[in-house]
C-alpha cells in the first residue's frame, strides 16, 4: 500500500498542505470547521503524523528533557507524572534521565539531551540540604525550569511549594483544636524543608502567644526506626506534648511506633490526655490503608507539575520571557489523627 502523505491529507479536505502543517502544529488561526475538516481526512486516510521529520524541517523540538534524581522521593514522583501528562496533552514527549549524585553523571545526561534534541529542561531537585544548583544546569544553554521543595540561591525559572505555609496552616489547626504542647519529629539539621516548616511553625504558635521550645524539635535520620525512638525519648522527657507535626510519610510511620511505646495512642481528641494528634504534609494515601485516617497538608504535586509543564511551554513560546518563581501553597486535610 501506498504511504499516506499530507498532501493526500489536504487534498481530501480540501486544503493547502500548509493549513493541515498548521493543523497538526496547533498554530496559526484555523477555523473550527476547517479544522475539523482536516482531522476527519486524517482518521479516514490512517494518516501517521511524523513529529520528529515536521521538527527537523522546522528547526524545531517537541522533546523535553526531565531529570528526576530521587526515585524514592514521593513528592518529585508525583510531580514527574503530572509534568508527564500536561506535556503529553499538549504534543510535546519527555525524554528521562537520572543522573547520579556526581558531575560527571549529570554531565552526560545534558549530553544525552542535546543529541537527542531536547527542546528544554526540567530539573527535579530532591536534595533539600544545599541552596544551589549544579552549575552545569546553570550554564545548560536551553531553557530550564526547577522545582524544588526549597528555595535555590540563584536566580532560575522555579515552581516550589510554600513549606512556612504548610507548617503555619497545621500549627494553627492545632491550636484551635485546644492544643498548646506541640512538637515536630523528623528530619536532619541541614535540612532546609524542616528549617522552613520550623519557622513557619514557630510564627503560628508566636501569634498565638505560644513559644516554640528547643527540646520539642528533635532531628533524626529519615527511617522509621530513628523517628521511633526519637519520638519515645521526646515523649518520654515531655508527657504534655499532645500534637506532632511529623516531617514526612516514614516519619508517621515511626512515630507511631514511639507513641505506642510509651502506652499513648494516636488520635484528635485533646481531651483524652494519652493521646497525640499527628500532622503530615504529604498527601497520605499509602499510609491511609490503616485506621485511623491522618491529617496532612497536601503537597500540591499535581499542581506543581502542571505549573511546571505551563512554564516550560511558555517559557519555549516566549524565549524572552522573563525568570519567574511560582510558589503554591497547601491545602488541610482534615481526618481522623488531627
Amino acid at each position: 500500500m501506498k504511504k499516506v502523505s499530507i498532501i493526500d491529507v489536504a487534498k481530501l479536505a480540501g486544503v493547502s498542505v500548509s493549513t493541515v502543517s498548521l493543523v497538526l502544529r496547533q498554530k496559526g488561526k484555523i477555523s473550527e470547521a476547517t479544522i475539523e475538516r482536516v482531522h476527519s481526512a486524517i482518521n479516514e486516510l490512517d494518516y501517521v503524523h511524523n513529529v520528529a521529520a515536521a521538527n527537523l524541517r522546522s528547526n524545531t523540538s517537541n522533546l523535553i528533557g526531565l531529570i528526576l534524581r530521587d526515585f524514592s522521593d514521593s513528592f518529585s514522583i508525583k510531580v514527574m507524572a503530572s509534568i508527564v501528562k500536561e506535556l503529553e496533552s499538549q504534543g510535546f514527549m519527555v525524554f528521562l534521565g537520572q543522573p547520579q549524585d556526581d558531575q560527571q553523571h549529570l554531565e552526560r545526561c545534558l549530553l544525552s539531551f542535546k543529541q537527542q534534541g531536547v527542546a528544554g529542561v526540567i530539573y527535579l531537585a530532591s536534595d533539600a540540604t544545599t541552596d544551589r544548583l549544579p552549575e552545569q544546569l546553570c550554564q545548560y544553554p536551553l531553557p530550564l525550569v526547577v522545582v524544588s521543595q526549597a528555595l535555590p540561591e540563584q536566580p532560575c525559572n522555579l515552581v516550589m511549594r510554600d513549606n512556612r505555609q504548610a507548617a503555619s496552616l497545621a500549627t494553627r489547626h492545632l491550636i484551635e483544636r485546644g492544643h498548646r504542647n506541640i512538637a515536630y519529629i523528623g528530619g536532619m539539621e541541614n535540612d532546609r524543608v524542616r528549617h522552613q516548616r520550623l519557622l513557619g511553625m514557630h510564627g503560628a504558635l508566636k501569634q498565638n502567644g505560644l513559644a516554640l521550645r528547643d527540646e520539642f524539635t528533635p532531628a533524626c535520620l529519615e527511617s522509621t526506626h530513628s523517628v521511633s525512638v526519637a519520638t519515645r525519648q521526646l515523649l518520654e522527657k515531655n508527657n504534655t506534648i499532645t500534637a506532632l507535626l511529623c516531617h514526612s510519610p516514614t516519619a508517621i510511620i515511626g512515630a507511631i511506633g514511639g507513641i505506642h511505646q510509651v502506652g499513648r495512642t494516636v488520635g484528635k481528641d485533646v481531651f483524652l490526655t494519652q493521646q497525640v494528634a499527628l500532622i503530615g504534609f504529604e498527601d497520605m494515601l499509602h499510609v491511609n490503608l490503616t485506621s485511623p485516617s491522618f491529617t496532612y497538608v497536601s503537597s500540591a504535586s499535581e499542581e506543581t507539575g502542571r505549573q511546571a509543564a505551563g512554564l516550560m511551554m511558555r517559557k519555549l513560546k516566549e524565549p524572552e520571557l522573563q525568570t519567574q518563581r511560582i510558589t503554591l501553597s497547601g491545602q488541610l486535610v482534615i481526618q481522623q489523627s488531627a
